[in-house]
C-alpha cells in the first residue's frame, strides 16, 4: 500500500494545530494554577463583655452584652503555586486569622475562599492531606517520643508509603543535618532543633502549601538564619509553596518575592518586597557599645538619641545617614557596633498613614 501526502492539507492541519495551542493558553488553562484565592473575605468575632467583680457576674446571668470585632475585612488575595508570600502586620493585624481561615481551622463569616480547589472549612481529606502548618509557638510533637518515632507516627497518618517515607525522611535529615538528633526524646532538644523536627513533620507528607506562622520566633541568629535556608531549599528545589507571617524584618526581605500588608483585617499593599522596603524602610537603629567611658557627642539634627550613657549609645537615623552617624561614633573610640532595620510596625504605620499606594509603588 503507497502513502501521498499533500502538502497543502499538512500545512493547514499545523496551522489549526497551532491556533488551537495558543487558544488554550489565551483561555488561563497553560497559566500557572492559583493555589488561594479569596473574595471580599470577612472574619468577625463576638466577644462576651462583662463588668467587674461579682454583681457583674450575678447581672451577667440575665443579661449579657456582646461587642462585635471584625478580625479580617472584604479581603482579596491570591496567590500561584511555587511562589513564597510574606504576610506582615503588628500584632492583631488579622495574619493568624487569615492563616486559620485558609487551613480550615476556623470558618469565615462571609465572603469566598478557595484553597487548593476546596472550601478549607469543609475539611476535606483530600485536602488535609495536601497542606501543613507550622506556629512558632504550638508545637505539633509529642515530647516523650523521640524524633524518629514522632515521624513514624505521622507516616501512618498520613499513610506513606514506606519507601516514599523514607526517601522523604532521608532528604530532610540530610538537609538539616540532624542524623544524630533522630533517636532523642523530643522534649530534650533546644528550640532551633525542635523547630527543625516541626518543619521535617509538616513536610514529610510532601504537601503542595506550606503555612508558617512565626516559624524563627525566639530563635538566635544561627538557628534562624538554618530555617530561611531549608526553606528557601524547599520552596526551590521542592516546589513547595509557602505563606508565611513574621515580625523578623530579615525572614521577609531574605525569603519573600512578594509581600503583603494586612492592618485591622484590611489589606494595605501587595506587590514586591524590594519595592515595599525600599520605600518605607527610612530608618536604622545603630547600637553602639565603648570599651571605656566616653563623653559626650556632637551629631547632626537628623540624629535621634534614644537611649545614652558613658559605655553605650543607641540612634535612629535615617538610612542614607546612617554611614556619617557611624563615622562620628567610631572616631577615636573603640567600639561595638551593630545595625538594624526599621521594625515591620514602623513600616506597616507609616503605609496605613499613607493609604494603599499599589498603583504608585
Amino acid at each position: 500500500m503507497e502513502y501521498y501526502y499533500d502538502h497543502g492539507i499538512c500545512a493547514f492541519l499545523m496551522a489549526e494545530s497551532m491556533i488551537f495551542y495558543f487558544a488554550k493558553k489565551q483561555s488561563g488553562k497553560e497559566k500557572t494554577m492559583k493555589i488561594i484565592e479569596t473574595k471580599n473575605l470577612n472574619k468577625t468575632y463576638r466577644r462576651l463583655m462583662k463588668p467587674e467583680g461579682l454583681k457583674g457576674s450575678i447581672r451577667n446571668l440575665w443579661k449579657r452584652e456582646y461587642e462585635e470585632k471584625t478580625a479580617i475585612k472584604n479581603l482579596d488575595f491570591e496567590m500561584e503555586e511555587g511562589e513564597f508570600v510574606g504576610l506582615i502586620g503588628p500584632n492583631g493585624a488579622g495574619k493568624t486569622t487569615l492563616t486559620k481561615m485558609l487551613t480550615g481551622i476556623i470558618a469565615p463569616t462571609g465572603g469566598k475562599i478557595s484553597v487548593l480547589g476546596f472550601y478549607p472549612n469543609d475539611l476535606k481529606n483530600e485536602f488535609k492531606q495536601q497542606y501543613a502548618v507550622v506556629m512558632g509557638q504550638k508545637s505539633q510533637l509529642f515530647p516523650e517520643l523521640t524524633a524518629n518515632d514522632t515521624l513514624r507516627l505521622f507516616k501512618e497518618i498520613y499513610g506513606l508509603e514506606e519507601r516514599q517515607y523514607q526517601e522523604t525522611k532521608e532528604y530532610f535529615t540530610e538537609l538539616f543535618d540532624v542524623k544524630e538528633l533522630m533517636d532523642v526524646q523530643v522534649r530534650t532538644l533546644s528550640l532551633g532543633e525542635r523547630m527543625k523536627m516541626e518543619l521535617i513533620t509538616a513536610l514529610l507528607h510532601n504537601p503542595r502549601i506550606l503555612f508558617l506562622d512565626e516559624p524563627t520566633i525566639g530563635l538566635d541568629a544561627i538557628a534562624s538564619g538554618q530555617i530561611r535556608k531549608f526553606l528557601q531549599e524547599v520552596n526551590r528545589e521542592r516546589g513547595t509553596s509557602i505563606v508565611l507571617t513574621s515580625h523578623y524584618m530579615e525572614d521577609i526581605k531574605t525569603l519573600c518575592d512578594r509581600s503583603v500588608v494586612i492592618n485591622h483585617g484590611c489589606k494595605l499593599y501587595d506587590g514586591s518586597t524590594e519595592a515595599l522596603f525600599e520605600r518605607y524602610q527610612k530608618n536604622k537603629k545603630i547600637t553602639a557599645a565603648f570599651l571605656e567611658e566616653t563623653g559626650s557627642f556632637e551629631f547632626p539634627e537628623y540624629v535621634q538619641i534614644m537611649e545614652q550613657d558613658s559605655r553605650k549609645i543607641v540612634l535612629q537615623v535615617p538610612k542614607e545617614k546612617s554611614g556619617e552617624a557611624m563615622e562620628i561614633i567610631m572616631k577615636n573610640h573603640p567600639v561595638d557596633i551593630g545595625v538594624e532595620e526599621d521594625e515591620i510596625g514602623a513600616v506597616v504605620e507609616r503605609i496605613y498613614k499613607e493609604g494603599d499606594l499599589n498603583e504608585e509603588i
